[in-house]
Parts: structure tokens; C-alpha cells; sequence
């Protein structure tokens, strides 16, 4: 049996898995999360396809396309599909919920199987994710920790999420720690579209009536573009600043950047990127001091000279003007944990308008 399903999928919709059959590099821009990629088409292949379309006719890529695709619906069906029970249920979806997941629907139903195929495909998913992810974020209450580079608020919210709060981690969603330094060769960034799918994943897991807590970014990290949204309503939001010493910062960010920090060929590169704002002599200074491994002073110095002088914490930057402070002299896990408390109690009452603690 093939029902055809519209989202949001309704309550009788039960299945066992969701299959994405589009192409590889299409699954990896973004797809429904949880969904399997079991393409029916290969990235060769569906280039294949679309030349002959353009370049001979419409016929022949469908005779050629219908030959690649049941040979790949039968390796599908050899490998994945060979231990399925006879109760077994699926959701499919493709670009638009057309002829790829309608091949691979009319053979899993032939078998026997409860087969859904999403209508309008992942066009559908997409329009519901970007309508979805709008109402969410003006139905949050959002919390801003803001705070000087290194201060720790990645740290605080991921304490804030221990003890039962609500925190949003942009830089985690984006795989980029937000600076010029925070890229991370080995975990690359999502695409765009994928990382607005997290957003809404992670907005979809929350109560909306209770403080969410999310750091003070900039509109852009890394490469990646937070919806403008989001955006404007963070930049509204109330705020809580962590306030912590200049050398607490330095040692914590030395040890949260030691590997990448071993890598001296690369922070040379990353230091290049400052031309603009520093001479040619302080650069090679820098550059000196991370040959002779100096990693403390040299963090202690990007934090003096660089990034406090253009970092605004008190109102004057994007965000509103902090309407509390929490102390944290240090980033041990003890002084983090009661730093989170103290933000929870905070954010909790500037989410209900109320005075906020002493």
C-alpha cells in the first residue's frame, strides 16, 4: 500500500525508518533528520540523466534513467532492505515527491510493505522548516549570555543543559567556535540549509514558555548565516553578561584551543588574516611566539590588543545592554556549574519580568 502524506505528518503516520532516495551531494546539502540515504540515482548518474535530457530528449533520459534506477532499487533491496520483517513500514521522499521515491515506493509496496511518500518531497520539508523555524523563534523567550572572548559561555550553557535548562548552541549547530580562529579542518561546517534544519530540530525539542539561553554571536558564523529572524529577536532579548578576568580567559582558551594551537603552520595562516588590523611587526612578533610555543601570552595578547577592543559587551554593539552580571574568575567545573546557576535564576526572572536576585 503507497499513501501519500503531507506534513506535518499526522498522528497515524507510523513507520520504521525514513529513506531519502535523492542523490548524494542533494542528502548532504540537507534532508529530513534521521532519514537514510538510499539513492536511486547515483551524483554520476543523475547528471548523466539530466544531460541526455537537455542535450538529446525527455524519452531517452527516462529510458535511461528507469535502467538506473531499477538496478539500484535491486541493490537496495539485496543489501538494506533483505532483513526487513514483513511488518516493516517506510517513509520515502525525494526533490519533490515524483518519479525517484515514486520507483522505489511501487516496488517496496509490491512486496508488501507500508510505504509513505511524502507529497511535494523535500520541497515540502523545506517550505515546512523555514515557516516552522519563523514561528519558533518569535514564540521563544530568549536569554543572550554575552561576555568578552574566552569568557565561557559555551561552558555555562552546556552547564545550564545539565542541571535542566534550556540552552541553544549555536556554535555546536555550526561547527565553528564564531572567530576567526574557530574553524575546525576535520568537523566542516553544515550547508545552510542543513544548519536551519538543526535550528528547528533543536527549537522543536524545547518548551517555548520557558527561558532558552543561547550565546551572543554575530550574524554570521563561520561561513554559515543565522536566519534573520533569529537575528533581530536575539538582539532584542534581555541579556546576562559573564564577566571574567582577562589571564582566566587566556588560560582557558590556551587549553580549549591546545590541539589546534600544536598546528603553528595554521595559526600563522589565521594570523595573516589580521593584516588589516595589526602592523607587519606586531604580526611577526606573534608569529615569533607561537615558534617558541608561547601560547599564553600570545592568547593573552590577542585578547588585549585584538579582540576586547572590538568586542562590545555593555549595549553599544548588536545586543541590548546586560541587565545582570555573573562572575566566573575561573573555568573549573565547580565555578562553572554555580556561574549557571546563578544565569538560570537570572534568566528565569527576565523571562517573567520580574527583579532580578542580588
Amino acid at each position: 500500500m503507497i499513501r501519500r502524506v503531507t506534513l506535518p505528518l499526522s498522528d497515524d503516520v507510523v513507520f520504521d525508518e525514513i529513506v531519502d532516495v535523492r542523490a548524494p551531494v542533494e542528502y548532504a546539502e540537507d534532508h529530513v533528520t534521521g532519514a537514510i540515504n538510499l539513492p536511486v540515482l547515483t551524483d554520476e548518474e543523475r547528471q548523466k540523466v539530466g544531460w541526455i535530457y537537455k542535450q538529446e530528449s525527455a524519452f531517452n533520459a527516462r529510458k535511461v534513467g528507469a535502467a538506473l534506477v531499477s538496478k539500484n532499487i535491486s541493490q537496495h533491496l539485496e543489501e538494506h532492505f533483505s532483513d526487513k520483517s514483513k511488518e516493516y513500514s517506510v517513509l520515502l521522499y525525494c526533490w519533490r515527491g515524483g518519479q525517484r521515491s515514486g520507483s522505489m515506493a511501487t516496488v517496496l509496496s509490491s512486496i508488501g510493505w507500508k510505504v509513505f511518500v511524502i507529497e511535494d518531497g523535500y520541497r515540502a520539508y523545506r517550505r515546512h522548516v523555514v515557516e516552522r523555524l519563523e514561528e519558533q523563534v518569535a514564540n521563544a523567550a530568549f536569554v543572550v549570555l554575552n561576555g568578552y572572548t574566552g569568557a565561557g559561555k559555551t561552558l555555562v550553557l552546556q552547564a545550564i543543559e545539565a542541571q535542566g535548562g534550556q540552552m541553544l548552541d549555536l556554535e555546536g549547530l555550526a561547527c565553528h567556535k564564531g572567530s576567526v580562529f574557530g574553524g575546525d579542518p576535520e568537523n566542516p561546517q553544515p550547508q545552510q540549509k542543513r544548519f536551519e534544519s538543526l535550528l528547528f530540530d533543536s527549537l522543536s525539542d524545547f518548551d517555548l514558555s520557558r527561558p532558552i539561553f543561547l550565546e551572543a554571536e554575530s550574524a554570521k558564523i563561520g561561513r554559515l548565516n543565522l536566519p534573520n529572524t533569529l537575528w533581530q529577536k536575539m538582539k532584542s532579548a534581555p541579556v546576562i553578561e559573564i564577566d571574567s578576568p582577562r589571564q582566566a580567559r587566556a588560560d582557558y582558551l590556551t587549553k580549549d584551543y591546545e590541539e589546534w594551537l600544536g598546528d603553528i603552520e595554521r595559526v600563522q595562516a589565521t594570523l595573516d588574516r589580521l593584516r588589516g588590523f595589526h602592523s607587519h611587526q606586531r604580526l611577526a612578533e606573534w608569529k615569533e611566539r607561537t615558534e617558541r610555543g608561547e601560547w599564553n601570552a600570545l592568547v593573552l595578547e590577542l585578547l588585549e590588543e585584538h579582540y576586547d577592543r572590538r568586542y562590545k559587551v555593555g549595549g553599544t554593539g548588536h545586543f541590548q545592554v546586560p541587565s545582570g552580571k555573573v562572575k566566573l574568575d575561573r573555568h573549573d567545573s565547580a565555578s562553572v556549574a554555580r556561574c549557571a546557576e546563578e544565569v538560570i535564576e537570572k534568566g528565569m526572572a527576565l523571562s517573567f519580568g520580574e527583579p532580578l536576585p542580588c
